[in-house]
Formats: structure tokens, sequence, C-alpha cells
């Protein structure tokens, strides 16, 4: 027995330091929880062989030493985990026992984000701390301040001069869908969940980048002597009261059945939120009976955390396709028997990389468990062994590009392997001329995958530059084009020819730099040429430009081929340099703007050129920056509410047009037909502030809390 504790400890710290400090566990919370319990049933079975370095006395910590370690004022205390209702009763039980009553319950979701510990003094945001080992964390102030749906400064009255407020960070599912999407367009490694994805983004040193990445938040605790009410339920109202973003589905219950009947209504209806929860949070309402019941050295004895158990299906491997994307980068696929998983047919799953193929030891054959990791992407996550063929053979990753022939390479420190014959290579080829003229790139209308695809196939086009050589001719002739699609499609190239210089740094796609990372090298160094000549440090000179992003561009320009390319194009008339517009007037300086809706007499484009014209800014989402929305008809309902929630005024087409002559928009001026329809409930001159957080975001590693439960 002695050395089964050994193993069990050895696996322990293994999918800890995995889980908490790598980013990428390896095994499921339930499957962590299940070797912990009996690891702590053993101790308690041998306590000669008790030892105060063994991970059941311990929280994982996620501490890293680029952030001030700050020392938690109230610990923050994890759950214990319960997989049925069983054991929900035995809680109950032991609480009726020990307090001789039916005491009254609060019920949450238990979202799937990484834990927060707010400090707020006399109503202003003083620090933001992750919860590390439970009493020490992170300082992430700086981050956290970034997220819009955290107060700042509180409002109303009633709260305490000093307190605490725990609750979870989060990436809703939009954000983390245009996260990864962005990741792939540059060659980075999508995150596994938006779990893993938020806790990254909170340890992030550049503050700029976090808020860009959409993180949201919910609180849920608060700790503050004494407390403000005497329950925890009336707490979180009146904290919700004060701006904080509060659960609008916790629920009090008083018996097992509402508790038993709250869990069997969300573990189906969490599908259709926006977020990833994985379980339901029972708490003692009671701050005098929570007291009474007292905590143990890891967890409060009043509050347990029952986990849902992911839906899972099992189905046979069929076989192994491996896509390329526009980097090299090599995707092993695996094709499923289909099956129902969620609601929605199955038939193929990533299998990620060869590591993880490995790591399952997968076979073709196998029967194998799928799951939709975060509720969107089907993944395998095991094998069932004893399915398995008796002839079955280790699967072996191919060595060489399914589509070119090249040799595959596997750089150090990366998960992935790259086909490195990136001008010569089929679907690196289509990828990139698809990249070069979608909507935020070129905006290249009338052609899709299909007909690049289709131009590559006909020895049309071979690369980017020779977009510009076509012919309407040699389109009409193809098949789904003729003589108008041709048209629009040569008339759209002509076009392309004024998109800005950032624009076209981000369109021929350089390894690593997005649209953001394009905007800051082309506002650095201001033309194609000197970014051209620029060596590693004055890269490195540039805003947010890292070593990783410099080789990249370095690589990139060395390529003799690349730069033939790039010299084509410059010939073809694309704007290599900045262009300084001059001014109309400076009425608008200083003015932010975020446009939304469709307009009378202006186009979106055109109002957004009058507002440069004219000294403005156009700022792309609501923020706390943005001085107007200008909202036409049919304005979008999330950055409609965003106005509201961060007072933000809306104003009208007419009200904006007589801006620029001069006059303030608090005045009375003649609204359009459209407007009025659409926005008549806004009362956009005095916009109500909704900070309560009655509505949940429906925008957009390591993660704090699931393998011990929701944190305190």
């Amino acid at each position: 027995m002695k050395d089964r504790i050994a193993e069990l400890r050895r696996q322990l710290d293994h999918h800890n330091y995995l889980y908490y400090v790598q980013n990428r566990p390896e095994i499921s919370d339930y499957d962590y929880d299940k070797l912990m319990r009996e690891l702590i049933g053993l101790e308690e079975l041998y306590p000669d062989m008790a030892d105060p370095n063994s991970p059941s006395q311990r929280v994982g910590s996620d501490i890293t030493n680029q952030f001030e370690q700050v020392r938690h004022r109230f610990p923050m205390l994890s759950l214990a985990n319960t997989y049925s209702m069983d054991e929900i009763s035995d809680f109950n039980d032991r609480i009726i026992k020990e307090t001789d009553r039916q005491v009254e319950y609060v019920c949450e979701l238990k979202f799937d984000g990484t834990a927060i510990s707010l400090t707020y003094e006399n109503g202003v945001l003083t620090r933001a701390v992750t919860r590390g080992d439970g009493t020490a964390g992170d300082d992430v102030t700086a981050n956290i301040r970034t997220i819009r749906s955290i107060p700042l400064r509180l409002q109303g009255e009633g709260y305490p001069a000093f307190f605490e407020i725990r609750g979870e960070i989060f990436l809703p599912h939009a954000s983390f869908k245009r996260l990864n999407q962005e990741r792939e367009e540059i060659g980075e490694t999508p995150f596994a969940n938006p779990r893993n994805a938020a806790a990254g983004t909170l340890k992030l040193q550049n503050s700029s980048i976090v808020a860009k990445r959409g993180l949201d938040s919910y609180l849920y605790d608060l700790t503050s002597d004494p407390m403000p009410a005497p329950g925890h339920f009336e707490t979180l109202e009146m904290a919700r009261g004060w701006g904080f973003k509060i659960s609008p589905h916790m629920k009090k219950c008083g018996s097992l059945e509402e508790i038993s009947e709250f869990i069997a209504h969300w573990d189906k209806a969490r599908l259709d939120l926006p977020y990833d929860t994985d379980g339901v949070v029972i708490k003692v309402n009671s701050y005098q009976v929570r007291r009474q019941l007292g905590s143990t050295a890891k967890a409060p004895r009043w509050a347990v955390a029952y986990k849902f158990k992911a839906e899972q299906v099992l189905t046979e491997l069929l076989s192994v396709d491996f896509q390329v994307g526009r980097t090299g980068a090599v995707t092993p696929v695996g094709n499923l028997t289909p099956v129902q998983l969620a609601g929605t047919t199955v038939k193929r799953a990533s299998l990620h990389n060869e590591d993880q193929i490995k790591l399952r030891d997968l076979r073709l054959h196998d029967w194998v468990y799928v799951e939709k990791g975060g509720e969107i992407i089907p993944k395998v996550t095991g094998v069932e062994l004893s399915r398995r063929p008796v002839n079955s053979l280790p699967f072996h990753f191919i060595v060489r590009c399914p589509a070119c022939g090249a040799h595959l390479q596997k750089p150090e420190g990366e998960a992935r392997h790259y086909c490195l014959n990136y001008l010569h290579c089929p679907p690196q080829i289509v990828g990139r001329i698809v990249h070069f003229i979608s909507r935020r790139a070129m905006n290249i209308e009338g052609m899709g995958e299909e007909t690049v695809q289709l131009l590559y196939e006909n020895k049309l086009v071979e690369n980017i530059a020779d977009l510009y050589e076509l012919k309407k001719e040699q389109l009409s002739v193809l098949p789904r084009l003729g003589e108008k699609s041709a048209d629009n499609i040569i008339r759209s190239i002509e076009n392309s020819k004024n998109v800005p210089f950032s624009r076209v740094l981000y369109a021929i796609g350089m390894r690593f730099v997005g649209e953001t990372t394009a905007k800051n090298l082309a506002m650095h160094f201001r033309n194609f040429d000197h970014l051209l000549h620029a060596n590693r440090e004055q890269l490195l000179e540039a805003e947010e430009i890292g070593g990783k992003i410099a080789d990249s561009v370095l690589a990139f320009f060395a390529d003799r081929e690349n730069r033939t390319i790039i010299d084509r194009l410059r010939g073809y008339g694309l704007q290599f340099e900045m262009v300084e517009q001059e001014k109309t007037s400076t009425v608008l300086a200083g003015k932010t703007f975020v446009i939304s809706g469709t307009f009378e007499n202006h186009s979106r484009d055109e109002l957004k050129a009058l507002i440069d014209a004219h000294g403005g800014k156009n700022l792309a989402a609501v923020s706390s920056n943005t001085t107007y929305l200008l909202a036409g008809a049919k304005v979008g309902d999330s950055k409609r509410a965003k106005a509201r929630k961060l007072n933000v005024p809306l104003i009208s087409e007419s009200e904006f047009m007589a801006m620029l002559g001069g006059t303030s928009p608090d005045s009375e001026f003649p609204e359009t037909d459209a407007y009025r329809k659409e926005n008549n409930d806004l009362s956009h001159r005095f916009p109500y502030v909704n900070n309560y957080g009655h509505t949940e975001s429906g925008e957009t590693e390591t993660a704090d809390d699931t393998q011990q439960g929701q944190l305190f």
C-alpha cells in the first residue's frame, strides 16, 4: 500500500503541474477527483503515511514569478466535489444533524473559468489577485481593470468600507471562437477551451492585449467584517445594486427536491448559455449557520459543488485525415462513425497533434469517447480498450506533407508539425490567397475559397500577385462565373489597390502578423521600405512586437520569392506607405465614435470617413472611452446595451451632421423615422445606466478552480 500512495502522489503532482502551470491538462476533472479521493482514503487508513507535502494537503498553484505575489486577507478555500444526488443528500443530512433544523440553501451555476479576488476600499477597486495556492496569488489588477463587467468604482450606497468579492473570469463562446480564429490565422496553436484561454489571458504581461480578448466575469461571494446582510443571497442582491455582475440564475432552495430540480434544469439548459458552466454550487444561505458549521483546512463545511458529467458518446475511429493550413500547420482529424452528441451529428473530431495521439494511444478502429470541448468543438477524450481489435497496431504520425510530399518538421517547443514548403504546397498557396482576398484584408469581393481553388487548378493564379494579372475573359469562361461575375471580380481587384497600408501588411500573410500587429508595424515604420530594411532591434522597438514576431518578419523578407511577390504588388499600385489625410476641420477633435445600424443618407464607411476628416476617431466597440454611439436603424443590440450601461449618449444621423456644422448634439434635431422607430425607447439624451448585470454576455492555460470546486 505504501507504493500505491507514493504512486498516487506522483500522479497527482504531475497532473497539478500540467493543469496549473503548463495549462495543458491530460485527464478530466472526474478522473483527477477519483485519484484524489483514493489518495485521501488511503491516507486516512494509514495515518503513519501522512506527509505535509502530499497533494491532498494543498491546492494547486497558478503563481508565476512574473507578477507580484499578494497574500489574501481572507483565504480562498475550495469546495469538495460531488457527482450524485445521494452525496448531496448526505451533505444535507450532516447539516441538519449539526444545526438541528432544515436550512435554506442558495444554488448557483458553477462557472468554468479562472477564480479572482477583488478588493474594494471606500467603493474603489484597489487590487485583483488570482487564487494562487489559496493563501496568496498573483496581482493582476492592471489586467482586471480592462474587463468592462468589473466596476472600478461602485455606485449606490451601503457597501462596506473594505471588502473582498470573489468570482470567475471567463471567456464567452463568441470571444473564444474569434480568438482562436485569429490565432489560427497567424499560425499559432488554438486554445483548447475557453477556460484555458481565460486563465492564459489573465497572465499576459500586456494589458492592452487582455483588453482585446473579450473577457467577462460573474461575482459570487463577498467577504467583509461585518457582513452587509444576514444571508448570502441578500448580500449578492445588494452587490448587484452596487454595480457588480451577479448571475441572474442563482436561486434560494429550501429542500432537496428544489435543489434536484435546479440541477436537472441546468444540466440541459446550460448548453444554451453563451459561456461554459460545469456544475452547480450549493451553499448555506445564513452566515450565522455558516459560522456554526465552520470549515476544514481546505474547504468550508457549509457548501458543496455538484459537477455535471460531460455528455460523452462512444463511436468508432474509422480513419485519420491530415489537414494543412495556410501557415503549413498539419492537423490530424479523426473520421468517426456518425453519432449524436449534444444535439448535433458528429462525424469528425480534431485529434490535435502527435503528442495527444500518443498520450491516448489512439489506433485505427478503436472505439473512442467523444465530448464537445467547451460545449462547442468535438474532441476525442479516451479509448475503450475492451473493444480494441486484437490485431490493432500503434498509429504512426505522417512524416511527409499529405499535399506536396515535403518532409514535415516539428519546431522545438511546439506541438504541431509543419510543412515548410510554403511557396509550393497547394493548400498553403490556396489558403494564403483566400486570406489575402478576405474582407478584413484586401476585401476582394466576388471570390471565395471555391473560386480561388478553381483559379489555382486552372493555373491562373499561383500566388497573391497573380490576382492582379487576371483578365475578364479568363474568368468568364470558368464554371459558375460568367460575364457579370467576372466583371465584379476584376473591378474589386482594381479597387483593392486603395486598401490602406496596414491592411496590405496583414493581407500578405506573414506568420504571427495579425491585424493589430500589422497596424502597429505600419504606424511605426510608416512605409514598406523602412520595414523591409529594419533589423531585429528596430523591429522590437515597435509597439507589441516581441522576438517571435520580429524573427518571423525577418524570415519572410529573407526569402527571395517573397520579395519578388512584394515587388510585383508594389508595381501593381498597392498602398505601401501610410497616407497622411488632410483634415477638413477639427470640429470633432477629441471625440470618439462607434457606428451601428443603417442610415438614410450615408453608408457607414462614408460616416467613418467624415469622422476622420473632421478630426474625430472611429472605434470598433463601445467602451468607457466612447464619446457617442452614432445609431441608425437596426442598431446592434450589444452596442445599444453597452452604451446604456456606460452612459454613452446615442445620436442620430441628423444630429451627427449638425455637429459637423458646430452645433451641440444636445439640441433638438429632426430625426429620421427609421431612427425614431428603432431607438425611441433609448432616451438617448438621458441614457439609463444599468450596471446590475441582469443579462448575460452573448459576445466572446490554467484554471484555478475546476479540480477542487468553485472557490471562495
